[in-house]
């Protein structure tokens, strides 16, 4: 037994998973889609 502190690094934190580029346009797409077809449904039926 000697009395060296030896040091450990502390584990690395677990990367957040990014969403790939072609899901984040998708799902951008998808919501201004959505945004527009609400708006036009809103002044087409209840305006």
């Amino acid at each position: 037994m000697s009395n060296v502190i030896e040091f450990k690094r502390p584990p690395k934190p677990k990367e957040k998973k990014k969403l790939q580029p072609f899901a984040r346009r998708a799902l951008l797409s998808a919501g201004i889609c959505l945004a527009f077809a609400l708006i036009w449904a809103y002044y087409a039926y209840l305006a």
